[in-house]
């Protein structure tokens, strides 16, 4: 059998939530497995960190976004 599991609740801002159920359409899952993996994933990186203040002294990178890239000229 599968694992038990226990429920949480939280509140977000509403542009969140309609930022992650964009996102969970996208992915093709429903919001609460999208926030299960999102949620584990963070405290992963947490405990790796030690302390909220170390995790959040490291910056993820974004990409560029495609307006944003110029081609160099030829």
């Amino acid at each position: 059998m599968g694992e038990w599991k226990a429920q949480i609740s939280l509140r977000v801002r509403q542009a969140l939530r309609a930022e992650l159920e964009k996102f969970a359409a996208r992915e093709r899952r429903k919001l609460g497995p999208l926030s299960e993996v999102i949620l584990e994933w963070g405290f992963e990186q947490l405990k790796a960190a030690g302390s909220i203040e170390r995790l959040l002294k490291y910056k993820i990178r974004l990409p560029d976004a495609p307006s944003d890239r110029r081609e160099s000229p030829k």
